[in-house]
């Protein structure tokens, strides 16, 4: 796939993916200082990777992909709600995220706290009532999202970051395996398991995102050495401020970047045998050159 058909296919989801999240929390209420939190962070921008990823695994599932996007959206919900929380005092204490004040910043550490609370159990609202969906598909959904984010999965890795200072290559692999993957690849099987695919394109979508978002988390440590703060969206040096271990230290910038290549073509060896691969490969490829 050229870049120019790449592009218009990703911009088609990501409008409709901000289209759908603009819709949201938007009523009068007494609380709508909550609302305005929430939508602060939902709709800062991004990348917007992992809804774009669950639409394009609807669609390769032969599903008609805009009844994929509550799915889509509930997971850029959670994500939404992690990031908010990462950038706490208490956690990474952050100031900037993409490019703007982060939402402690702005709304102050309780309204941010709670802003990040009502974005979760709002994801599986959407979820649950996705009206195109079957129950059964709407509960595969809800399951493989709740696995990714909670201790099993992103919780638990960010547990190990922040309080067991991983500190060996193997420690860094379990944390973001947990931390950066498991909601990647909620991602590509969400989609999987809204249009009821088999259980082959579930295995192939679940190796795509483990190689991706490892390779997505090595890029970002180099980022954070390498990166213009500028385009980055954060500060950088931050991860060496606070004292971290990342795949820097351990691999050295060239021997990331080997990894990368390496973690980016063994997701794209992971649906060799997808037929319609041509998009996931491009992302995979571009990703792995990304400067934000």
């Amino acid at each position: 796939m050229d870049k120019q058909a790449f592009d218009a296919r990703y911009e088609t989801y990501n409008r409709a993916v901000e289209a759908y999240l603009d819709g949201l929390f938007c009523k009068e209420t007494a609380w709508k200082d909550l609302y305005e939190s929430m939508r602060y962070s939902l709709l800062a921008g991004g990348k917007r990777i992992r809804p774009v990823l669950t639409l394009e695994f609807a669609r390769l599932g032969g599903m008609d992909w805009r009844k994929a996007l509550p799915v889509a959206c509930a997971l850029e919900l959670v994500h939404t709600y992690s990031l908010i929380h990462d950038d706490l005092p208490c956690m990474d204490d952050d100031d900037l995220r993409r490019g703007k004040p982060t939402n402690h910043k702005v709304f102050g550490e309780t309204m941010a706290v709670l802003a990040g609370d009502a974005l979760q159990p709002e994801a599986y609202r959407l979820i649950l009532t996705a009206p195109d969906l079957s129950a059964e598909r709407r509960a595969a959904c809800a399951l493989i999202l709740a696995t990714a984010s909670g201790a099993d999965g992103m919780v638990g890795g960010q547990v190990l970051d922040t309080l067991h200072e991983p500190k060996t290559e193997p420690e860094l692999r379990q944390v973001h395996q947990l931390k950066t993957s498991a909601m990647i690849s909620a991602a590509c099987r969400m989609g999987c398991a809204a249009a009821g695919t088999g259980e082959e394109l579930q295995q192939a979508a679940a190796e795509y995102a483990r190689q991706l978002g490892l390779a997505f988390q090595i890029r970002d440590d180099m980022l954070d050495v390498v990166g213009d703060e500028q385009v980055f969206g954060k500060p950088i040096g931050s991860d060496a401020e606070e004292g971290k271990i990342t795949f820097v230290n351990i691999l050295g910038l060239a021997g990331c970047d080997a990894a990368v290549l390496d973690c980016t073509e063994r997701a794209k060896a992971a649906i060799e045998n997808v037929e319609g691969r041509e998009f996931l490969c491009r992302m995979a490829d571009q990703l792995a050159e990304r400067k934000r």
